[in-house]
């Protein structure tokens, strides 16, 4: 299989995935860019993820910079297999106010079971982008499971 293919073939299993989860539907996130190691999250601030501040709040934040540093992880790894989060930490910089935000997970160290992942989240508004917060995150491969692909 040429890197081509698989990336095609990658980006479609991650697609697949994404519109089957739940929270970020209801969270109205969209999917953006997916390359090998990098996969984009963007969301559209609205009064239904907002905190008592009129922020988006710090869960919807965390749940797409979450799902951006798994599905970075994902997109690394075997066809055969899957990924989990085990732990992660989120620092919140600045509120969470623009037109759009968009979280931008990247694998940092990729290894055969464990993978290390960080997502930056901006809030841009026009064309300015500002940073809003960042994780880090640690991603288990799970293979062996009915599940894992479809």
């Amino acid at each position: 299989m040429t890197d081509k293919s698989w990336t095609a073939e990658c980006e479609n299993r991650i697609r697949a995935s994404f519109a089957k989860q739940g929270l970020m539907a209801t969270l109205g996130a969209t999917l953006g860019r997916v390359e090998p190691g990098r996969v984009e999250i963007e969301l559209t601030p609205k009064p239904a993820i907002s905190q008592q501040h009129g922020f988006v709040h710090a869960g919807a934040v965390s749940a797409i910079a979450d799902s951006a540093a798994g599905y970075a992880t994902l997109s690394l790894l075997p066809l055969d297999t899957s990924v989990l989060t085990t732990e992660f930490k989120i620092n919140l910089i600045a509120p969470a106010v623009g037109d759009r935000i968009v979280a931008r997970g990247e694998v940092v160290k990729a290894g055969r079971t464990l993978t290390i992942a960080q997502t930056r989240v901006v809030a841009v508004t026009g064309g300015t982008e500002k940073l809003v917060a960042l994780l880090v995150a640690t991603m288990m491969a799970i293979r062996d499971r009915d599940d894992v692909c479809e």
